[in-house]
């Protein structure tokens, strides 16, 4: 009979696990891997220092009401200089990116001891956008990428960059510059609020 119990038990877990991973959203393993280094994204009622999924009851928020967000890198050189890339890779949607991305904001100059403070008030080559994803494309992933600038470098967009947010290719203006691998990375998930 116990073992009848413990099978019944088992089962009922199982299927409720089931039932809890089909309906919630959780990040994929290969989102989760992407966030590297100390990188916080503060904004008014929510912290992302880790991946992590923008809950229901602050979709709305981040996509209407709130502007640009603190960020702040603890570990950041105080003598450096620092680019920060916000894109977004999932332009119109995860499955058909045509638009690939999309540059919500761009950064040149900060200094490191501002950014360390969560200051990131640096010359601004592309203004923030908020996070908008369209009704009914699912989950896009909002990436925000910390790059140590070399010295002396001025960093611009040329003028076709300057002409569309959209296909934008982050990784030719990376190498441009020589900004080599990101210190420090971290995205949010979200989805439109209508969904």
């Amino acid at each position: 009979m116990r073992l009848f119990y413990t099978s019944l038990v088992l089962c009922v877990l199982s299927v409720c696990h089931m039932t809890i991973s089909t309906c919630d959203e959780h990040l994929t393993s290969e989102d989760a891997e992407f966030c590297k280094g100390e990188l916080k994204v503060i904004y008014p009622d929510l912290l992302v220092d880790k991946c992590l999924i923008v809950p229901l009851n602050m979709r709305e928020k981040i996509s209407k009401e709130w502007g640009p967000p603190q960020v702040q890198l603890p570990s950041a050189d105080e003598k450096k200089k620092y680019t920060l890339l916000m894109v977004d890779p999932d332009a119109p949607s995860r499955q058909k990116p045509s638009r690939a991305y999309w540059r919500h904001w761009l950064l040149v100059d900060i200094k490191g001891e501002a950014l360390v403070r969560g200051d990131v008030s640096g010359a601004e080559l592309s203004a923030y956008i908020r996070p908008t994803p369209p009704q009914g494309t699912g989950l896009h992933r909002y990436q925000f990428l910390i790059f140590e600038q070399p010295g002396g470098q001025s960093l611009s967009l040329s003028p076709q960059e300057k002409s569309s947010l959209g296909n934008w290719d982050p990784q030719a203006f990376v190498e441009r510059f020589g900004l080599a691998r990101p210190v420090a990375s971290l995205q949010f998930l979200t989805q439109n609020h209508k969904n």
